[in-house]
């Protein structure tokens, strides 16, 4: 199901989707309509704008975050030109499963967006790098972060971002076991403990830097 006000967007999202096979149930262009057509016909998952109308502000993200507390079955990927800080905090650290935030940019780039498409719709997490920095910028000035060595910082952006130990040895050019390590490592140093899935480690990352 799509939430997109740019008609342009929409119905070239519309198109991308179906010839990937995927069935989209219903394409609408504001927030009000989408909560309608999820209350008729929940979808697998949302692909939603946040800034839609009336007012252009933030009704895509709440939106969000009512099918969250609501359906959170339902996996919602969220797509802006900007990081809405206080609303994607609550998203992205509220929600346990089949969750993403991604930068319009990215939907140019059709690879990662499709990409982000199937790691929510199973139920795991996607986050544009430029959401993770930001976020992570804002919680810099806490200690146990500040405490994170180069390296350390590097894979805690690669698990934000939602991938798994081989994805980001791979990525960042180092053994498997060294991400072990490192993850290990931002695991004691954040007071966080480590968690089954990747997806919740994320999470329990994400919680501690938006606190």
């Amino acid at each position: 199901m799509l939430a997109e006000d740019s008609i342009l967007l929409r119905e070239g999202l519309v198109r991308l989707l179906a010839e990937e096979g995927h069935e989209v149930t219903a394409a609408v262009g504001d927030a009000g309509e989408l909560l309608a057509a999820v209350d008729r016909d929940p979808p697998d998952i949302v692909v939603m704008d946040v800034r839609m109308p009336p007012t252009h502000t933030d009704e895509g993200l709440r939106a969000a975050l009512e099918i969250r507390r609501t359906r959170p079955e339902i996996g919602v990927l969220v797509l802006s030109q900007y990081v809405e800080r206080r609303y994607a905090t609550e998203l992205l650290t509220a929600s346990t499963e089949g969750v993403g935030y991604l930068l319009k940019d990215r939907v140019v780039q059709i690879d990662e967006f499709l990409d982000a498409l199937e790691r929510v719709g199973s139920g795991r997490t996607a986050f544009d790098p430029e959401v993770v920095r930001q976020l992570l910028s804002r919680s810099s000035h806490t200690d146990p972060l500040l405490s994170l060595t180069a390296r350390e910082r590097d894979v805690l952006a690669e698990m934000a971002q939602g991938h798994t130990n081989p994805a980001i040895a791979e990525r960042l050019h180092v053994s498997k076991s060294a991400v072990e390590k490192h993850v290990n490592a931002v695991f004691d140093k954040l007071g966080l403990n480590p968690a089954t899935g990747y997806s919740r480690r994320v999470l329990a990352v994400l919680r501690y830097l938006g606190s």
